[in-house]
């Protein structure tokens, strides 16, 4: 067995929800002789399953070599009452308007019933229907060609990136705008598709939903799923980037996981109804060649 570390350190917790909590002397394994205050303070939150922690300030920290203790394992009660599938996507309809300023879809008629019966026998009738429409409309993926030139499109992310994925929510306190690494720092994201409930879909269609207070997923925070190997992330809010002013048209929670292979899903809906974990999440959009964002029809199978 090669050299193990321990930190110990002192820890002062705060919460997003209010309260808070202090250690002293804790001891906690590390994978190496250097951790930063930041890395320790995730590993921290992750130990103990902190859910919506605001802050950690690290101090008195002292590295000692000493075997591993092992990690704390949370039970999580799987049990249901069978398989249900649950519906997480805008739907889309005429004139609908996703991202404000930029055109809806418009559906009509290519051929309708009516016009169909000159080419059937008698009492048979088709209606086929047109639709167009811009790609990022209604709940959609993105794919690293939507940032990257060169990069993966709807046609180069494999099955497994988009379906079948076994499934995380991340519950963002209300009043939340910067989805931080701390908040994600408790939850198993490796091969996940993580899913950012921050109930601003609740605005969908309106003009708040587009307003500077939107939700986001902080650069730092897109780094840490990237880096933790996540395989998909999704948020129910406009953008999974900050879209105010201050920053300045910065978008690094797309272009780094994108980089990193990872698609994402934005303009989800009805993330309240599938429980922490134990689910899987299908967002497939259609196989085209050269399209980079596309609607899709997001959903969750939970249960057995």
């Amino acid at each position: 067995m090669g050299e193990q570390w321990r930190a110990q350190f002192d820890a002062e917790v705060s919460f997003a929800n209010g309260g808070g909590l202090r250690t002293e002397g804790f001891r906690l394994d590390i994978p190496g002789r250097e951790i930063s205050d930041e890395d320790l303070a995730a590993l921290f939150v992750r130990h103990l399953g902190l859910l919506m922690v605001a802050e950690v300030h690290v101090s008195a920290k002292t590295i000692i070599e000493e075997p591993h203790k092992g990690g704390r394992g949370v039970a999580v009660d799987r049990t249901g009452a069978g398989r249900r599938l649950v519906e997480l996507s805008h739907v889309i309809s005429n004139g609908m308007i996703t991202l404000p300023g930029w055109p809806g879809p418009r559906i009509d008629d290519w051929l309708t019933f009516e016009a169909s019966r000159a080419n059937y026998a008698a009492g048979t009738e088709f209606h086929v229907a047109r639709i167009d429409m811009i790609a990022n409309t209604g709940t959609y993926l993105d794919t690293p060609a939507h940032r990257w030139s060169g990069g993966d499109d709807l046609a180069g992310v494999s099955l497994d990136r988009l379906a079948d994925l076994p499934g995380v929510v991340v519950r963002v306190p209300a009043g939340t705008r910067a989805v931080d690494r701390l908040l994600l720092a408790p939850y198993e994201v490796a091969g996940h598709a993580v899913l950012l409930h921050t109930g601003w879909d609740a605005h969908f269609g309106s003009e708040r939903y587009a307003s500077p207070e939107a939700p986001y997923l902080t650069g730092d925070a897109a780094q840490a799923l990237a880096d933790a190997g996540a395989a998909l992330v999704g948020i129910d809010s406009i953008n999974i980037d900050n879209m105010g002013p201050a920053a300045g048209g910065q978008r690094p929670a797309h272009s780094t996981m994108l980089a990193a292979g990872i698609p994402i899903v934005e303009h989800l809906t009805g993330l309240d109804a599938l429980p922490p974990d134990g689910f899987r999440f299908t967002a497939a959009p259609p196989l085209v060649a050269g399209m980079g964002t596309f609607p899709v029809r997001a959903f969750a199978a939970v249960g057995t």
